[in-house]
């Protein structure tokens, strides 16, 4: 299996910003890592290995990214608007670095987002913020209100960094018919304090002709050996 470590550092960023890739052709699957976790991790957790037959078979390539979540919305000395404002410069650097540089690399046109629990906001934030450029959202365990991480506040930088807010008041035709034909899907365990959430935000896609999968895992169902269940179900899209 092709394995490779990049990095530079990031003009949106101003810093270094690592990848790990995985794979030698395919759907580009962009990963985001849980909170305050790396672009090591799904290495570190052999996620590469349950993704094996994809790998080999140059079905998939996986483009493991860092984050920098001590510096956005884990950094609580920040007023939450500047947390929000770091946040929009790192979709930035996925749009404006990382994607170029996959392509570079790989032609294939199909990308994919994914990610769990933290990953799978950031999954999700970045495949609807920019859905012409994301066919397939793969989220895992996640929330979709970033209010949660704010105590309720909102403004318009964390307003644009919100789906549970953004994709609400969407009414832009144009966006909406490229929405429609994403592939989403949303695997939620019935015991995880966001199945609430899963439930509400997969109705507001509804709401809006949008179709998704919600995926309802029995338990809990947010760890590791329940999202390598969940990657290998839905990686081709959904069930």
């Amino acid at each position: 299996m092709h394995h490779s470590h990049e990095s530079w550092i990031s003009p949106a960023l101003g810093r270094e910003m690592p990848i790990q890739v995985f794979g030698h052709a395919g759907a580009r699957v962009l990963v985001f890592p849980t909170s305050m976790g790396s672009c090591y991790e799904w290495g570190d957790r052999h996620m590469h290995e349950v993704l094996g037959d994809h790998l080999a078979n140059g079905w998939i390539q996986l483009f493991c990214l860092d984050h920098v979540h001590d510096e956005s919305w884990y950094n609580k000395g920040l007023h939450p608007g500047a947390q929000a404002w770091r946040h929009l410069q790192y979709d930035h650097y996925v749009l404006t670095e990382v994607l170029p540089f996959t392509e570079s690399v790989n032609a294939n046109p199909f990308v994919i987002t994914t990610g769990a629990s933290f990953g799978a906001y950031h999954a999700a934030c970045f495949g609807f913020r920019h859905p012409e450029r994301v066919h397939r959202i793969i989220g895992l365990s996640g929330m979709y209100d970033v209010k949660s991480m704010t105590e309720g506040y909102s403004d318009l930088n964390v307003y644009g960094c919100n789906p549970m807010d953004f994709m609400r008041h969407e009414h832009d035709s144009a966006r909406l018919d490229a929405f429609r034909r994403q592939d989403i899907v949303l695997a939620i365990g019935k015991d995880d304090p966001s199945y609430g959430n899963n439930l509400e935000f997969s109705g507001i896609l509804w709401g809006k002709g949008i179709g998704n999968a919600l995926r309802e895992w029995d338990g809990w169902a947010h760890d590791w050996p329940y999202w390598e269940k969940m990657i290998r179900l839905y990686v081709g899209g959904h069930d």
